[in-house]
């Protein structure tokens, strides 16, 4: 295998986020930051900085897949991230792509329904189509509390009740589910993996900070590099969560809202 090949490709299927702190934009930070090679295919462009979304302009579905198609088809992907996908046309256009050359290639989604600051990314109607589309497609899918309630159609309220939701989400036919617990009070936040190895659990302090912004999409996109590089799933969970807690620390304090994480601010691995 040539060096080119060995280093992994990450195709990102994502929106644009104008502040630099999530989407597209912390999703290539990461995928570089861990060696790994990343191509885009972009969903929606967002104006937005660390107190909120101000507008959204979404990307014909039809040319998303278009750049799915023109990447895939040259430069090729050892594995597939999707993050905001905006609309139930862009979701049913990704899984149709992915039905047609990528079927083969490891996926991993990151549920994007709502920003940090709270603005919703995708409506009701686009997330039923993103859980009976997508989700049975999926290696590995990363909700947070918001997302995984939605999801698997309970209350959470403790890590017994993600452990369910992981449980019942897997249920849907995604073949791997991390349901991250930061929205859960208490001074430590507690992660469930549910896959075909079994059960774990990932518990870490709790970092008090506002430089928060983008964590969800940096998480899925560093567990997608190692994959591309063939790490196994649990260490790459680890290791992904390593360096997020890193990055909150390394925060370089920027806006008057929820600020973004230090990516490109830590020393090289």
């Amino acid at each position: 295998m040539s060096p080119a090949r060995s280093m992994g490709r990450v195709l990102v299927v994502a929106g644009s986020d104008s502040g630099g702190g999530a989407g597209i934009e912390a999703d290539i930070k990461t995928i570089s930051y861990f060696g790994a090679y990343a191509a885009t295919a972009i969903t929606a462009l967002t104006a937005q900085n660390t107190t909120g979304v101000q507008d959204i302009q979404e990307i014909p579905a039809a040319f998303v897949g278009q750049c799915m198609r023109a990447v895939l088809g040259d430069i090729g992907a050892d594995c597939i991230k999707t993050g905001m996908l905006s609309n139930s046309d862009i979701i049913n256009e990704v899984a149709a792509v992915i039905g047609e050359m990528a079927a083969e290639i490891p996926l991993v989604i990151d549920p994007v329904m709502q920003a940090t600051e709270g603005n919703e990314l995708l409506g009701r109607e686009a997330a039923k189509t993103l859980k009976s589309t997508l989700v049975p497609l999926a290696t590995l899918i990363t909700p947070n509390l918001p997302e995984a309630e939605f999801l698997a159609d309970i209350a959470i309220e403790n890590p017994e009740d993600m452990l369910r939701a992981a449980r019942i989400i897997r249920g849907l036919g995604a073949r791997a589910v991390l349901v991250t617990g930061g929205h859960l009070p208490g001074d430590e936040i507690v992660d469930v993996l549910v896959y075909q190895d079994g059960e774990q659990r990932f518990a870490r302090s709790r970092i008090q900070s506002n430089n928060t912004h983008g964590t969800g999409c940096t998480l899925a996109s560093a567990i997608a590099a190692q994959i591309s590089q063939g790490a196994e799933m649990g260490a790459a969970i680890q290791k992904a969560q390593d360096y997020v807690r890193a990055a909150i620390e390394a925060a370089p304090g920027f806006g008057d809202g929820i600020g973004p994480i230090g990516h490109n601010l830590l020393p090289q691995k």
